[in-house]
């Protein structure tokens, strides 16, 4: 489970539309291969948060880990964009906006996503081509 030098993980809802579709989004656009991904509801999600001594697991955020730091919600969006590529890394932008602001408008997407954009019945299998960019 250590083998994430220069790597930052991305953990997200496995069976959320809108959740796996921002993750096929990240993979097209990060062509420097930063991120690693596992779905919140997979072994190795548990195993890392246990590393970082979460207990509690919720489904309601996106979680980043960078640089041995844990960021929910907002702040993990911001910050992935930063290390997309072309026009989308000028997101990060958005951070001058409170915290307590772009949280409010990430909660309300996400207490919503699985009526807006549904859900799957069980966690997306990545076909061989980007299997590597998921921890199991």
């Amino acid at each position: 489970m250590n083998n994430f030098k220069g790597k930052s993980i991305i953990l997200f809802d496995g069976i959320c539309n809108l959740c796996n579709s921002s993750v096929n989004f990240i993979i097209r656009n990060d062509k420097k291969e930063h991120f690693l991904f596992a779905s919140l509801q997979s072994d190795a999600a548990k195993e890392i948060l246990l590393q970082y001594q979460v207990k509690k697991i919720t489904f309601d955020s996106i979680l980043l880990i960078e640089n041995g730091k844990i960021y929910t919600k907002s702040t993990a969006a911001l910050r992935i964009s930063r290390n997309l590529d072309g026009t989308y890394r000028f997101i990060y932008f958005l951070k001058i906006i409170p915290k307590s602001i772009t949280d409010w408008i990430y909660d309300i997407i996400a207490n919503n996503r699985y009526k807006w954009f549904g859900k799957k019945e069980s966690c997306m299998m990545p076909d061989e081509k980007l299997k590597s960019k998921f921890l199991s």
